[in-house]
C-alpha cells in the first residue's frame, strides 16, 4: 500500500494555520466529554453536567502541558537544549502519552482539592474517555506521517516517498541518497489507534458499566494501556535520538509502560480486597 500523503494543515486563514494534529486532540477531548455527558443523561453516573464541563478544562490543560513537557523530557531533551523555543512548536508534533498522563494526574489532584471528590473517584470516572483522545491522537500521528513501524512484508504495510520523508529515510532507515521509496513499513500509528484507543475503550466501557470497587477501573486502564503499548513497541521503530536502550529491542516506550502495568496490577489487587461501598454498588 502507498501512504496517502496528507497535508498536515487542515485549514489556512491568512497567516493562521490549523493543523490536523491539533484538531485530533480537540476531537478526542470533545468526544470524551460527549460520552461522559451521555452517561450522565442516562443515569449511569452520579456526576453533574457542570462537574464534567469543569473536568474537561482541567484535563485539557493537563494533557497539553504534560504531553509536551513529557516529550521534551523523555524524548527530545538534547534538541530542546539546542533550541529552547522548540517546546512551543506543538504543531510540529511531539507529544508524549506518558507525560500527558502525568499531566492529567496532576490536574485530577488539583480538581479534587477544589471539588471535594476523591482522587480515584476522578480517575475511575475519566479512564474510559481518555482512550478517545488516544485514538484520535494516533490518527493525528498517521496524518503527520510520524511514528512508523519497522519494515515488514505484511499486505497492509505502507511505502512512503523519500522526497516527502527525508528524515525518516535518512536517520531511521539509513537509505542511500536518491532512494525514491521506503521499504514497506508497519503502520504503527494505526496499530496503536486500534489497541490503545478502540479496543481499550471497549474494554473499559464494558468494565465501568457495572459496579466495581474504587480503583479497579483506573487499574484496568493502567494494565491495558501499558500492555498494548509494550507489545506494539516491538514493531515500532525507536526514536532516532534514543535508539534501543538495552538488548537491541528495549525502547523508552516500554520502559515507561512497565511501571504502569505493575502499578495497575497492584491497584487491582488492592481494589478487590475491599468491599463495594453502598454508593458504588448502586451506581
Amino acid at each position: 500500500m502507498i501512504y496517502p500523503e496528507i497535508d498536515p494543515v487542515a485549514l489556512s486563514v491568512g497567516p493562521l494555520k490549523i493543523h490536523w494534529y491539533g484538531l485530533m486532540y480537540l476531537v478526542g477531548m470533545l468526544g470524551g466529554w460527549a460520552l461522559a455527558r451521555w452517561r450522565i443523561r442516562h443515569g449511569k453516573s452520579d456526576w453533574t453536567a457542570q462537574q464534567v464541563d469543569d473536568l474537561l478544562f482541567y484535563c485539557a490543560v493537563g494533557v497539553v502541558l504534560g504531553g509536551r513537557l513529557g516529550y521534551i523530557l523523555f524524548y527530545g531533551f538534547n534538541d530542546w537544549l539546542a533550541d529552547p523555543t522548540r517546546i512551543f512548536r506543538v504543531w510540529e508534533g511531539g507529544m508524549s502519552f506518558h507525560g500527558g498522563f502525568l499531566g492529567v494526574l496532576t490536574a485530577m489532584w488539583l480538581y479534587q482539592r477544589k471539588h471535594g471528590k476523591s482522587f480515584f473517584e476522578l480517575t475511575d470516572f475519566i479512564a474510559p474517555y481518555i482512550t478517545i483522545g488516544l485514538f484520535t491522537g494516533r490518527i493525528g500521528n498517521f496524518i503527520n506521517g510520524e511514528l512508523w513501524g519497522k519494515p515488514t512484508d505484511l499486505p497492509w504495510a505502507m511505502q512512503l516517498r523519500c522526497s516527502e520523508f527525508v528524515s525518516l529515510c535518512r536517520d531511521k532507515l539509513g537509505l542511500p541518497p536518491g532512494t525514491e521509496w521506503t521499504p514497506p513499513l508497519h503502520p504503527n500509528q494505526l496499530y496503536e489507534a486500534l489497541g490503545e484507543g478502540l479496543l481499550l475503550f471497549i474494554l473499559l466501557w464494558w468494565f465501568s458499566s457495572r459496579p466495581r470497587p474504587r480503583m479497579a477501573v483506573s487499574a484496568l486502564f493502567l494494565i491495558g494501556y501499558g500492555s498494548f503499548r509494550f507489545l506494539i513497541e516491538f514493531v515500532r521503530m525507536p526514536d532516532v535520538q534514543l535508539g534501543y536502550l538495552a538488548g537491541g529491542w528495549l525502547t523508552m516506550g516500554q520502559i515507561l509502560s512497565l511501571p504502569m502495568i505493575l502499578t495497575g496490577i497492584i491497584m487491582m489487587l488492592l481494589a478487590y480486597r475491599q468491599p463495594l461501598t453502598h454508593a458504588e454498588a448502586h451506581k
